[in-house]
């Protein structure tokens, strides 16, 4: 049997996203949220200046590099936007989303209004979302949601709700993030197919997580474990605020089926690569799902070096010394 785990960690360093990036996101969130605070202090003088706080995978660390080419390919953080006070302070959810896109419009070329956040895209390659929030009186968080309207969600319970999963086993950091390289190999493959998002793929990985002392064997398994849940119920419930919400329901039988079909040929593959006992030729079956940046250049092969010790010449010697081989 192929043990590739070291090989599974190489991986796992070339996708963490590098410590220059984040500084990159850490100072386009601070000016951002600078934005704010300007624009608020001059044009609405007489409100409560909002509170901020990061959230999704960046503050769960697994984060990952996307992959970058002429087609594109951006990295983000996810900045909350907090507006603090009262029943009677709270304007409508459009109101909101008008003051931060006037408040950060100008920062860069390039930006979205999208329904659920305000998202400010860099030419660096990367984009900052900034959800709003509303907190009346020290209730549950409720997001500024265009079309739904105000939805109760937390987004630090969830991150914490990981965090603790996590703190004691980086390994599940680990299985997230390969889960994360897969699909984004997956989407640049085929664009027309979305794999699920990240805070799918992040509860399925923590919530189906196999341990092993081998990266390869315990993600195989983990992923032996969704396909078998998501074959009897294809579901995602959410842990935190708001529990129960079903992020697979929009799925469309196309987008279902070709999930499925995807993770089934990966288990498959995976099972292949465990069994060869050649490294380079086990490490081709993992590269084939997650493309280049999972690198051969180290695999050993294995087999011949087996080979190499067990030659006829060798056997005889040992066998009229009577020692074994």
């Amino acid at each position: 049997m192929a043990n590739c785990s070291s090989l599974f960690k190489e991986f796992n360093n070339s996708i963490m996203l590098a410590e220059s990036k984040k500084c990159s996101l850490r100072k386009s969130r601070n000016l951002l949220r600078e934005d704010i605070k300007s624009y608020l202090k001059q044009n609405k003088p007489n409100e409560i200046l909002p509170k901020f706080a990061g959230q999704g995978s960046y503050m769960m660390y697994t984060i990952v590099n996307p992959i970058v080419d002429e087609t594109g390919g951006e990295y983000d953080l996810d900045d909350g936007v907090y507006f603090i006070g009262s029943a009677e302070d709270r304007k409508s959810v459009n109101t909101y989303h008008n003051w931060i896109v006037d408040a950060v419009k100008n920062r860069t070329e390039e930006y979205l209004a999208k329904n659920t956040c305000v998202r400010v895209i860099y030419k660096a390659g990367h984009h900052i979302d900034m959800p709003i929030y509303f907190i009346e009186d020290g209730n549950i968080p409720q997001l500024a949601h265009k079309v739904k309207g105000w939805i109760d969600s937390d987004p630090k319970e969830f991150y914490t709700w990981f965090n603790d999963k996590a703190k004691s086993n980086d390994q599940i950091r680990r299985m997230t993030r390969y889960f994360k390289a897969w699909a984004d190999k997956r989407n640049h493959d085929n664009s027309n197919v979305k794999m699920p998002p990240g805070i799918v793929l992040t509860i399925l990985a923590a919530e189906n997580y196999s341990e092993n002392d081998r990266d390869d064997i315990a993600f195989k398994e983990t992923m032996e474990n969704i396909y078998s849940k998501l074959s009897i119920a294809f579901s995602c419930f959410r842990p935190t605020t708001p529990v129960g919400e079903d992020l697979l329901s929009d799925f469309s039988t196309t987008r279902k089926d070709s999930f499925l079909s995807s993770l089934s040929s990966f288990i498959d593959s995976s099972r292949q690569a465990i069994e060869n006992p050649n490294q380079k030729s086990a490490c081709q079956k993992w590269q084939k799902h997650f493309g280049n940046r999972f690198s051969c250049a180290n695999a050993k092969d294995e087999v011949e070096e087996a080979n190499r010790y067990s030659s006829p010449a060798v056997i005889t010697s040992s066998a009229k010394s009577g020692k074994s081989v």
